[in-house]
């Protein structure tokens, strides 16, 4: 067994039970160091999102074009734009996702309003993604504007931030929820249904094993 300090050890709560302060650290930290990881694949898929097909003002031809160019150009630093907001970003999706889904789980579950299977799953994942869209739009829409801005456009994601609210108001934060939705709950059905599942067939494994034995 390993000897590592976990959330569950290091946070107050049951230990019997993993706390919600557990699951909101164990979400950001995943959430940020995966931004670390990936940040300059993001800044490229971005920026190709807003090109378009077959104008001459294209700033890449290809992917491995656009990692050589920003590189030269903006060096490590243009790689990594936009890391702060992005972790930031995906800190808040992963606790939205994570927290949300079990805390509407174990209500469910808990009230004996839906039995601990795939309907339950189900509802919990579409709730746990609109959540998470809510609460990351905003982040999300200033991360995305801040990595695909030319240099010098921006002073920091916060310049960023508040120039998009003078001049287009709070609403410019939640541009393109409906598809942001879609996206996230689609991720969340897939992930949570997929994790239940799977959840399942160790735990059958296991007793089979125990029983066996």
């Amino acid at each position: 067994t390993s000897n590592l300090p976990t959330f569950s050890s290091l946070l107050p709560g049951n230990t019997s039970h993993i706390s919600i302060m557990a699951r909101v650290g164990a979400g950001m930290t995943t959430g940020c160091l995966a931004v670390l990881i990936a940040q300059p694949t993001d800044v490229v898929k971005v920026r190709f999102q807003a090109q378009l097909r077959g104008s001459s003002n294209n700033r890449y031809s290809n992917t491995l074009q656009a990692y050589a160019k920003i590189a030269r150009e903006e060096g490590a630093k243009g790689l990594w734009k936009g890391t702060a907001s992005n972790a930031s970003r995906n800190a808040i999706v992963n606790v939205s996702e994570i927290v949300c889904y079990d805390i509407i789980k174990e209500f469910f579950v808990s009230r004996k309003i839906l039995e601990d299977a795939m309907p339950c799953h189900f509802t919990s994942a579409v709730i746990a993604g609109f959540c998470a869209t809510l609460v990351a739009s905003p982040v999300d829409v200033v991360k995305t504007r801040y990595m695909n801005s030319k240099p010098g456009t921006y002073s920091g994601a916060a310049n960023c931030a508040a120039q998009m609210f003078s001049q287009e108001g709070f609403n410019a934060f939640y541009k393109g929820f409906t598809p942001s939705f879609c996206r996230l709950v689609t991720w969340n059905i897939v992930l949570w249904l997929s994790y239940e599942q799977i959840k399942l067939a160790i735990n059958s494994h296991i007793l089979v094993h125990e029983e066996t034995v």
